[in-house]
């Protein structure tokens, strides 16, 4: 199984490139094709100031305007993973669903490594943000 890396971000609804430990860790998941008009592929609607409306709890067809929900377009689509694992050191593709479960107490999107069939999790990621009265570090 040869996965196919998108060439844009336009083609995905989500993709990540991130370190896990010692191993590393690229997922992406392909936006749904209208099955209106087979043209399009489902996004989040546009607003009038030209943005994407993140929170938007349904997905349109930019050409047709066909809409679906969330929950209809996130159950057909599917997470495609290249990874190193952190265990082992096994490089290999996967596919997983496009779901987040709790993974050592951390939503997360989980895949098993091909090799040593351990799960490895693609956390959230969250922003770091200071503590009252924490200073940062600068170079002086």
């Amino acid at each position: 199984m040869t996965l196919k890396k998108p060439s844009s971000m336009e083609e995905c609804l989500y993709f990540t490139n991130r370190s896990i430990g010692n191993g590393s860790a690229t997922a992406w998941a392909y936006r749904k094709e209208c099955p209106k008009c087979k043209k399009g592929r489902l996004g989040k609607p546009i607003k009038k100031n030209g943005k994407v409306d993140k929170k938007a709890d349904y997905y349109e067809c930019p050409l047709c305007k066909y809409q679906e929900t969330n929950e209809q377009v996130e159950n057909t689509v599917k997470l495609e993973v290249q990874y190193k694992c952190p265990h082992c050191g096994n490089e290999g593709e996967t596919t997983t669903e496009y779901k987040r479960k709790t993974f050592e107490g951390v939503p997360s999107y989980v895949f098993e490594c091909q090799k040593c069939n351990k799960k490895i999790g693609i956390t959230k990621k969250l922003k770091q943000t200071k503590k009252k009265g924490e200073e940062e570090d600068a170079d002086v």
